[in-house]
């Protein structure tokens, strides 16, 4: 049951990662799972092959918590290749509902990590206060234009699953920088082998690199790190805003028109120069449910350090 409920987590994850504006570490943060997460592909290094040599291979996979990583990434792929499809239409055909789900997600999982952190200092504030402007910037960056080549496919994943497995910073919204996002989308979709083989060999690279650093960085300056990332969390939320005016359009791989750049707009400005329905009842209704997630989430999670305590 336990490993089942970690796949799921997995699945959550997974869902959010393909939503660009929304981290699959801020999801993992929230259910409990990123510190053994991190510890788990920290120990995938030189040193295993000892532990293989000495000990055989079953030994080694529950050296890096096996069980817990195949359920973990078995679940995020299980959603990137299930819901590509789902949340790429909800997307296109009901936005405002999405966005707001997710900002109220996000909102209330900045409370939720705010929380965790023992005491507050000018120094903790400062790193705050970065985090928000980096992320702020980002979200303002004009997306570039990438070659799908094998090379780009596999540079990208490097980048984006540092992101991916970084609370705040959205791993899809990043390939949307690199102007990455629709291929790796089609890919998944369509089950191109080939490029998701690339992009799968950077995923791999850079998680098995910035892992390392992340870990280090929660178990030695534990608030510090975490005032910085809940800083890029509150930073990216603009991107999230339901409201928007796109101001200008690119062409993606099919040949569709997609926004490209877009503004934030106030509910009332959006009908009155969109001329669509604000939706703010649903939109309210949908972050709610989002606010609502995340403290389900916190409840249970509190139980479980309760009983093993």
């Amino acid at each position: 049951m336990k490993l089942f409920t970690t796949y799921l987590k997995g699945m959550a994850m997974g869902a959010a990662d393909v939503v660009p504006g929304v981290s699959g570490g801020t999801i993992a943060f929230i259910t409990g799972i990123l510190d053994p997460l991190l510890d788990g592909i920290r120990k995938i290094n030189p040193s295993l092959f000892g532990v293989i040599k000495s000990q055989g291979f079953k030994a080694a996979f529950m050296h890096i918590n096996g069980p817990f990583l195949v359920c973990v990434f078995g679940g995020i792929l299980t959603s990137i290749f299930t819901l590509a499809k789902l949340i790429s239409w909800l997307l296109a055909t009901h936005p405002i509902p999405v966005w707001s789900f997710f900002f109220g997600l996000i909102l209330f999982s900045v409370v939720h990590m705010l929380k965790q952190v023992s005491h507050f200092s000018l120094l903790k504030i400062a790193l705050f206060v970065c985090g928000v402007a980096f992320a702020w910037g980002i979200t303002i960056l004009n997306p570039i234009a990438m070659d799908a080549t094998y090379i780009n496919f596999f540079f990208a994943g490097i980048i984006a699953i540092c992101a991916m497995i970084l609370p705040g910073i959205s791993g899809s919204f990043i390939l949307l920088l690199l102007g990455m996002y629709p291929a790796v989308l089609a890919a998944a979709k369509e089950f191109d082998i080939a490029y998701l083989l690339c992009f799968a060999g950077g995923c791999a690279v850079g998680l098995l690199s910035f892992s390392h650093v992340l870990s280090a960085l929660l178990r030695k300056f534990h608030d510090a790190t975490l005032m910085f990332l809940i800083g890029l969390m509150l930073g990216t939320l603009g991107k999230i805003w339901p409201w928007k005016q796109v101001l200008t359009w690119r062409e993606n791989s099919k040949g569709e028109q997609v926004p490209l750049l877009e503004q934030n707009l106030s509910p009332f400005d959006f009908q009155t120069i969109t001329g669509e329905s604000h939706q703010i009842g649903l939109a309210i209704a949908c972050a709610i449910l989002g606010i609502a997630l995340v403290w389900g989430l916190e409840l249970v999670g509190n139980q479980h350090t309760d009983k093993s305590s």
